[in-house]
């Protein structure tokens, strides 16, 4: 049994996304991020820096924070969406995410969704940034199926949630074609569906 610590934000979604494709059984913790649950020393104890997720391997005795570092220890267990012969490559499109992608957007949600008005600095920045975002992904999936190559990866799973937003962003998923057959393509898998709506069975994936 998996215990999944998080909360219904891109990143909680990638590990849902990704236990429900590996088929393992799951119990989630909700942090409540609004009333600071993810300040308190028991929480702590498991994420030294109070963010989400964290995963509880029950039977393997592991805690695992860090939401990269969460999808590749469940590909290396499941032995799924992480080929040994194309890791170098997940590995760059992963850690773009993880660095660039869910940050960049991250910012632009907090200044053009959650605080418009207050920053036209922050907001025409990260709008700028965002809008680049989805043109190199767009340009990534022009000759290629998915962002680390042919095949469906952990890389794809830890970008999905965040290109789920699009509709905060404002840029219009829809002007860019291969990134949006992408969108279709990951949308429509079962276990992307469940993962997604973790928190909220009522939940559905935004379309384009």
């Amino acid at each position: 049994m998996i215990e999944l610590f998080s909360a219904d934000t891109p990143n909680g979604k990638k590990i849902s996304i990704m236990l429900e494709e590996i088929g393992y059984d799951y119990k989630v913790t909700k942090i409540d991020l609004d009333k600071g649950e993810q300040f308190k020393s028991d929480f702590k104890k498991i994420s030294p820096f109070s963010k989400i997720p964290v995963i509880i391997d029950q039977k393997n005795n592991k805690t695992i924070f860090e939401s990269g570092a969460i999808l590749i220890y469940l590909a290396e267990l499941s032995g799924k969406f992480y080929d040994i012969n194309n890791r170098l490559e997940i590995n760059q499109w992963l850690m773009a995410q993880m660095g660039y992608v869910g940050p960049m957007l991250g910012q632009h949600h907090q200044f053009h969704h959650y605080n418009p008005g207050k920053s036209k600095f922050g907001e025409e920045r990260y709008f700028k940034i965002s809008k680049k975002i989805y043109d190199d992904l767009d340009e990534r999936l022009l000759n290629s199926r998915y962002l680390s190559g042919e095949d469906y990866t952990i890389a794809d799973i830890g970008t999905f949630p965040w290109i789920a937003r699009h509709k905060w962003h404002d840029i219009g998923l829809t002007n860019y074609v291969n990134l949006t057959r992408w969108y279709n393509d990951i949308s429509d898998r079962e276990a992307v569906i469940k993962g997604f709506s973790f928190m909220n069975k009522n939940e559905t994936i935004p379309k384009p």
